[in-house]
C-alpha cells in the first residue's frame, strides 16, 4: 500500500481533473493481495485513476507474470 500511494503522491499535471486520495488504487491492491476477485475494484479505481497508475498499482502486488515453459 506504500508504494502506491507514494506513487500517487506526486503531483498531478492537471490538479482541477485529478483531485483523489488513492482510495481506489489502495483498494485494489488489497483485494489482489487477499487473492478476491478485483473486477469491482478495478470498476471502481478506472473512474478516477489512469490505466497506468493502476497497472503500477497491481505490479507492486504482484510483480511481472512469466510464463512457465
Amino acid at each position: 500500500m506504500d508504494a502506491a500511494l507514494s506513487f500517487c503522491g506526486r503531483a498531478p499535471a492537471n490538479a482541477a481533473l485529478q483531485t483523489h486520495d488513492c482510495q481506489g488504487l489502495a483498494y485494489v491492491q488489497n483485494t489482489a493481495r487477499e487473492r478476491n476477485n478485483v473486477f469491482a475494484a478495478l470498476m471502481e479505481a478506472v473512474k478516477t485513476h489512469s490505466l497506468g497508475q493502476i497497472s503500477h498499482a497491481l505490479y507492486d502486488v504482484g510483480g511481472e507474470y512469466r510464463r512457465n515453459m
